[in-house]
């Protein structure tokens, strides 16, 4: 049975507890979802300058290690060092964009937006599927703007547009598996600050330490294990075989001297790279709900 509270001064009826119950949950979660994404997207467009700086620091990386620390680092055979950066960038872009999750419901929890959400007839879980949406969305326009930069400073795409495509959707999966991991994070903390200082740390050893600038052979082996096994790492080496082929994205030096392919397929590199965004976002997302009802 439907139950319809009266409105405090005029206009239409608002929905009770009870429409919730009568509506399918899935579509409530949504819906509601939905609905937060598009307050964060209309936040982000009011401040535009978040979404600029947030493409700064990826440009400042592709330019540093382009032109000042390129022309030191080989590559295994003969892939251009530009090739061998660009996806590496394109992940740390995605990483590190992530952050802005945490800082965001970092200050929703501290300017009491958040209770005003919990006051609303609205699925929990979709205050943080809808800031993870919107940045998910922001993802999109950062990476096809660094693959611009991408091509201005030589990068090549060697597999083909729909290779590459695929390679686009799992950065963005891997950017919405990742912005779970900042929510906990920033529920955690209470404050942007806090939020901001603690995803550093746990950001860096995922992306500095890992195959995303210099190849993993010259590292020590427990860092080289490390890195050759991490999460970043498994995403940029399916986002090279997408858009370079297996015959350049799988070239290796061996102590010889001798150039060789190593062992692997585009399909099992993409699978172990689905395999890290699916685990992360299910384990994730579940902490991130449930710190999200602790502290509302």
């Amino acid at each position: 049975m439907t139950t319809v509270t009266a409105p405090t001064s005029g206009g239409p009826p608002l929905l009770g507890v009870a429409d919730l119950r009568d509506r399918p949950p899935t579509k409530t979660i949504v819906s509601d979802a939905l609905t937060v994404a598009h307050r964060n997207l209309i936040a982000l467009i009011r401040t535009p300058t978040t979404l600029v700086f947030s493409t700064v620091q990826p440009i400042i990386f592709v330019l540093l290690f382009r032109y000042v620390f390129g022309g030191a680092i080989k590559v295994p055979g003969s892939v251009p060092y530009v090739d061998y950066l660009m996806p590496g960038v394109f992940v740390q872009t995605v990483t590190f964009g992530s952050v802005n999750t945490g800082v965001g419901l970092a200050t929703d929890l501290q300017t009491g937006i958040i209770e005003r959400f919990r006051s609303l007839p609205m699925a929990r879980s979709a205050v943080l599927a809808g800031r993870t949406m919107a940045d998910l969305v922001r993802n999109l326009f950062v990476i096809f703007l660094m693959v611009g930069v991408g091509f201005l400073v030589g990068f090549r795409v060697q597999t083909g547009v729909l290779p590459f495509l695929a390679a686009v959707v799992l950065m963005l999966g891997f950017g919405f598996a990742m912005s779970w991991i900042m929510a906990l994070i920033g529920l955690a903390s209470g404050n942007p600050e806090a939020a901001q200082a603690g995803a550093f740390p746990f950001m860096a050893l995922l992306v500095f330490a890992s195959n995303a600038f210099v190849p993993t052979a010259t590292m020590p082996w427990i860092l080289r294990d490390y890195a050759n096994h991490e999460p970043v790492s498994a995403v940029i080496t399916a986002v090279r075989f997408l858009s370079e082929g297996r015959s350049r994205a799988a070239a290796r030096v061996l102590p010889s001297g001798r150039v060789v392919v190593g062992n692997g397929t585009t399909f099992e590199h993409v699978v172990v790279a689905v395999a890290w965004i699916v685990a992360i976002t299910v384990v994730f997302a579940a902490l991130a709900v449930a710190r999200y009802r602790k502290a509302v």
